[in-house]
């Protein structure tokens, strides 16, 4: 299973898809296949490598789904902190909060705009990948 992630290093987003290797819960599951050899890597020049891409526009919808705007951890971790407040308007890509795991922080991002309605959980709470830690609407 694939998953997609975003991630801000110095300032910068990246969008990136990383390989689930191990589901929690499902201790003693089937080691996956090995993979297959790899071709030999081509060879690389400085002037072949380039910077990353990043897209101008938003990476999802602009509008909030239907029905409801929770907004989920992204990983597995401690909420650090909140940067906005019940009440405060929201645009795509406002920061809204930091998620702490392995002592690393990860931002997370609004990916619609609209009003926080609801914050979840506390800062120094522990929060479980995909759980709401704020409302949006």
């Amino acid at each position: 299973m694939t998953k997609r992630l975003r991630i801000t290093i110095n300032g910068e987003l990246f969008e990136v898809t990383a390989e689930v290797l191990d589901e929690p819960g499902q201790a003693g599951t089937a080691a996956p296949a090995a993979p297959a050899a790899p071709a030999a890597p081509a060879p690389v020049s400085a002037s072949s490598i380039a910077a990353p891409v990043l897209s101008a526009g938003p990476l999802r919808p602009a509008s909030a789904p239907s029905g409801g705007g929770a907004i989920p951890s992204p990983m597995s971790g401690k909420l650090v902190s909140y940067s906005v407040k019940v009440g405060d308007s929201v645009a795509i890509g406002d920061e809204l909060a930091i998620v702490e795991a392995m002592k690393m922080n990860t931002y997370v991002m609004a990916e619609f705009g609209g009003k926080v309605q609801q914050l979840c959980a506390t800062p120094g709470d522990g929060v479980e990948e995909g759980q709401a830690i704020l409302v949006v609407k």
